[in-house]
């Protein structure tokens, strides 16, 4: 997809979403956009893996839009994956072989994991993840115990819930961000 493309697809879905994003003008968004080929690579990243980016906020400390991944569901094309390579690399020594792990794929593509605060805040925009799950960025004292987490939406409420790093399933990505 071209950079005319994805920022037409990006503008036509801000337009459609502007619940998401009240008091942020697009032509504002589009500037920034239209300044950053690395930003824009990374966002037709997102939307390449089924993330459906749009703006969710405007950093005024820093002068950045913020977008989320905001598709219904987790991501379609990070799904199956570990939480990072140690994970990862624990299930192929034991001959499964996961689709690769959210710590390095988010990084390849110049994303930020969304934390449990954020995964939060994007819960307050709409209903997401009613029927797959998303791992969310781990702090380091429950990563260090083998474990890491991940949030879904389920019975009206967001639970935030563990498993080990090694776990993976067809059901389950991760939703990032990125700052432009």
């Amino acid at each position: 997809m071209s950079n005319e493309e994805l920022i037409s697809l990006l503008k036509v879905r801000f337009e459609k979403n502007m619940n998401l994003h009240e008091g942020i003008e697009w032509a504002k968004v589009q500037a920034r956009l239209e300044a950053d080929d690395g930003k824009l690579w990374s966002l037709s990243e997102m939307e390449r893996t089924g993330g459906e980016p749009d703006v969710v906020g405007y950093d005024e400390a820093t002068g950045e839009y913020i977008f989320y991944d905001c598709s219904p569901e987790s991501p379609a094309g990070r799904r199956n994956t570990c939480y990072d390579r140690a994970g990862e690399e624990e299930r192929n020594k034991k001959g499964v072989y996961p689709g690769g792990n959210v710590i390095d794929m988010a990084a390849a593509m110049g994303i930020e994991l969304l934390t449990e605060e954020q995964y939060r805040e994007l819960q307050k925009l709409g209903k997401f993840d009613m029927k797959t799950s998303s791992w969310v960025k781990t702090p380091d004292d429950i990563r260090k115990l083998g474990g890491a987490i991940f949030a879904d939406r389920r019975y009206g409420h967001i639970f935030i819930y563990h498993n080990s790093a090694p776990s993976f399933y067809s059901g389950r990505a991760f939703r990032g961000l990125l700052r432009v």
